[in-house]
């Protein structure tokens, strides 16, 4: 009986290690996360809504000298009207939810794989200006970019896909292979990851526009001035800043940076003339100082203004829609080629 039962425990062993092994070749051949990809390969197709574990890939290609940073307020800026009208090869490397620390790495990646950018622009959500922003606990969301991913791949990083989401992955990627589904995300990161235009639901949009309200709107007039006193404004901090600082300066002086402050619905920044109101302010000027010691533009829609305030323009209080997608990516290819903004002051810039 106990010989019988270590035989059997062998061949289960063998018929498990083979089995992963089997698993690990499937996931390794088809290569869904593009780990094998460099400059003059193409990026395999995106299978995965989470851009993070995808983008790397895109970056390395070599295909793009170009890219657009940020959170899901400027995922929507299409990378195709920007290449079209500014004469360069955009990806969109923005990411949901993500933190400056991740918007800093995805950018250095571009860099380190891009000999000559000629474009960067970086959306600059009010996460920036945190004045914890640079803290461990809020470099990463739960789902961080494994940091192998930003460099060049080792033997053992392939043992690190053995997981049931890797092989969920590779097995889309293997019925994408076959013609029996479609790529998730377009090739230059790219994804409407808005519900359909047709669908709007002004109602519904109000209710999570003013969600902290119970759904109904909320006075958004500014506040009389009440400047806040010098002992308070001495202690504000915006470390952030000092990696944005970093980053830029990693960049040949022959990039065009432009950093914008994507327009968010009113109700999504502090009341006007509110000691939050002045914080804000008081990092908006550090980033034009910023932008102007690099020679960078700034476009800043984080304002009061007829696109920020009107509840039809966006689906909550951060995501805009397409049309104003669409107004963004024409107004900043203008002001990019010299031009003066739409003259509704929605976009203060700073050159």
């Amino acid at each position: 009986m106990a010989k019988t039962w270590i035989a059997w425990s062998r061949w289960f062993l063998l018929a498990a290690l083979i089995c992963a092994g089997l698993l690990l070749a499937f996931v390794a051949v088809l290569d869904p996360f593009g780990m094998r990809v460099h400059a003059g390969q193409p990026a395999r197709p995106i299978m995965d809504i989470n851009q993070r574990y995808m983008y790397p890939q895109l970056v390395r290609s070599g295909a793009f000298d170009a890219a657009v940073v940020g959170t899901s307020t400027m995922r929507l800026i299409d990378p195709q009207a920007l290449s079209r009208d500014l004469g360069a090869r955009f990806v969109n490397l923005a990411m949901n939810a993500a933190t400056p620390w991740e918007q800093m790495q995805a950018a250095r990646l571009f860099r380190a794989h891009t000999p000559e950018p000629r474009w960067l622009i970086w959306g600059l959500d009010a996460n920036w200006c945190e004045a914890d922003a640079t803290e461990p606990a809020k470099r990463l969301t739960p789902r961080p970019v494994p940091a192998w991913f930003s460099r060049e791949v080792r033997w053992f990083d392939w043992l690190k896909l053995m997981n049931l989401t890797n092989l969920e992955i590779a097995s889309r990627l293997f019925i994408y292979r076959l013609g029996l589904s479609r790529e998730r995300i377009r090739g230059d990161g790219y994804e409407v990851f808005t519900p359909p235009e047709a669908s709007y639901d002004l109602a519904r949009a109000r209710g999570h526009i003013y969600m902290g309200s119970g759904g109904k709107p909320v006075d958004l007039t500014p506040l009389p001035p009440m400047p806040v006193p010098i002992s308070e404004s001495v202690g504000w901090r915006f470390p952030a800043l000092d990696w944005l600082d970093e980053t830029i300066t990693a960049y040949p002086k022959s990039t065009r940076v432009m950093l914008v402050m994507p327009p968010s619905h009113s109700a999504a920044f502090p009341r006007q003339n509110s000691a939050g109101w002045y914080r804000y302010a008081a990092c908006k000027a550090a980033i034009d100082g910023l932008a102007r010691r690099h020679g960078a533009t700034v476009v800043d829609y984080a304002h009061r203004s007829p696109v920020t305030m009107q509840d039809a323009n966006y689906w909550d209080a951060l995501h805009f829609r397409l049309p104003i997608a669409q107004r963004v990516e024409e107004e900043l290819a203008s002001i990019a080629n010299g031009g003066a903004p739409l003259p509704d002051g929605a976009a203060r810039v700073v050159r």
